[in-house]
């Protein structure tokens, strides 16, 4: 028997910025609901960035105890079980998706669990158990994205899988190519290596991390080659044959045309994500969208003038914290408050492989690209005290600064660089001065002086270089 109830905001979608959204929106005295198809806190708690970092964490620990005998520390020769391994990742998804059902609960923002159909005019169908309709005066929708794939090429969950098969294996492949190096491609490059997977990169663009700085692109693909990890980049995938014992991977060098087979137990693809715009009444409620996601204006208004769309779902900046940070926005604008905008140079970005790669604002091609006159500050961790005492020497911080003064772009790439970047982005936020940051006192011994000394560097007075 269907139902109708009326609340003043429906969120479509529980990930981290769906549920944030609805939680700012019941602050701010609006009714709010939402609603779920799969499991509370959506991709990112369930099948993307926490379950990963859990199984990162455990690569990083088994390499750590693997070193233990230079630091004086004598713990014999380490082992692993995988699917331990993996049931942690899945505890601490879980013990996550506990935490944002409580705290919905707790700022009384009601949940609906089934496939939400946009039906017009406010409305809401909710599909699935007992059907209801939603009525609201706004809706967000929060859909989210899945990984795309390569034309002609089908993921069967088995010998060509995605991120989401790949959180949940139960044995570690013996070897496998990784289609796209962008960020989660090299997060499961370095998992899988670090437990003895042969591992080979396959990206199509000049160089990994495409969205980073190319020197820190460069300075990863050399660290990984260290670790034997095949970087092939330039490279097209031909075609992906999955007929014999495992899988054979035929590939195309761009500048040399240059055709080479690679047989591998599995491929892993990650090329990009494609928005969950389908089945969803979009049409039917006047939500245009364009090549896979849902089109927006600055403040997130769709073609349909009550209802918005944040996230992955809209093509924008793909990342977690920029979900949260436009359902904020969002939400506030629907209570009608002026909040804040903020830009895609504001907001982070983190890679969480080994050594972790972090940056905000503009790289240097970009700025390139507008003509900017700049100048660039750099420091390598190596000389550090903290660095030297930990083992942790690999990488540096680059600092890119306008000519007159302001800071362009922060890039790390090394030990705790995911830690490090919000001293950047809050410099970003404030549109400080470069001076700011190069002033700003910096505890020694730190990983963080580095990010001084770049910035000193940047305005020519580096004093450890």
């Amino acid at each position: 028997m269907s139902e109708s109830k009326k609340f003043e905001l429906i969120v479509v979608g529980s990930g981290p910025g769906g549920y944030v959204a609805a939680i700012r929106a019941s602050q701010l005295g609006l009714k709010t609901a939402i609603v779920e198809q799969e499991k509370l806190g959506g991709v990112c708690v369930n099948r993307g960035c926490i379950p990963s970092k859990a199984l990162l964490h455990s690569a990083a620990l088994y390499e750590r105890i693997k070193a233990a005998g230079k630091f004086g520390i004598v713990a014999g020769e380490p082992s692993y079980d995988w699917q331990k391994v993996v049931k942690h990742s899945r505890q601490s998804s879980e013990r996550t998706m506990r935490g944002v059902k409580f705290l919905l609960k707790k700022n009384a923002v009601e949940v609906f669990e089934g496939h939400a159909v946009l039906q017009g005019e406010g409305r809401v169908r909710v599909e699935g158990g007992n059907e209801t309709t939603l009525n609201a005066g706004n809706i967000l929708l929060a859909l989210g994205a899945r990984p795309r794939m390569l034309p002609g090429v089908t993921a069967d969950g088995e010998k060509v899988i995605t991120s989401r098969e790949a959180l949940l294996l139960q044995q570690r492949p013996a070897s496998v190519v990784i289609v796209g190096g962008g960020a989660i491609g090299m997060e499961f490059a370095y998992l899988l290596s670090a437990f003895g997977t042969e591992v080979t990169v396959v990206e199509l663009l000049d160089q990994l991390l495409p969205h980073e700085d190319h020197e820190l692109a460069e300075e990863l693909s050399m660290i990984y080659k260290k670790r034997s990890v095949r970087i092939l980049t330039s490279t097209a995938v031909q075609a992906v044959d999955t007929g014999g014992e495992g899988v054979t991977v035929t590939v195309r060098a761009i500048d040399t045309e240059s055709v080479e087979n690679i047989v591998a137990e599995k491929v892993l693809l990650s090329v990009g994500v494609t928005g969950n715009i389908e089945h969803t009444g979009l049409a039917e409620a006047g939500v245009e969208t364009d090549r896979g996601f849902i089109r927006v204006d600055s403040s997130f208004c769709t073609s349909a003038g009550n209802i918005r769309a944040i996230g992955d779902c809209t093509g924008g900046v793909l990342l977690a914290h920029a979900a949260s940070s436009e359902g904020i926005f969002a939400v506030e604008a629907i209570a009608g408050r002026t909040p804040q905008a903020v830009t895609h140079e504001q907001i982070p970005s983190c890679v969480y492989c080994k050594p972790q790669v972090a940056s905000v604002g503009l790289t240097e091609r970009e700025a390139q690209k507008r003509g900017l006159d700049y100048s660039v500050g750099r420091f390598p961790f190596r000389p550090l005290g903290k660095a030297v005492a930990s083992g942790a020497q690999e990488g540096f911080v680059k600092v890119i600064a306008a000519k007159g003064g302001n800071l362009l772009g922060v890039h790390i790439i090394g030990e705790e660089a995911t830690e490090m970047i919000p001293e950047a982005a809050l410099a970003a936020r404030l549109n400080l001065d470069v001076a700011a940051l190069a002033s700003t006192v910096h505890p020694h011994p730190t990983f963080s002086e580095a990010l001084g000394e770049a910035a000193l560097d940047s305005l020519g007075r580096a004093l450890h270089l």
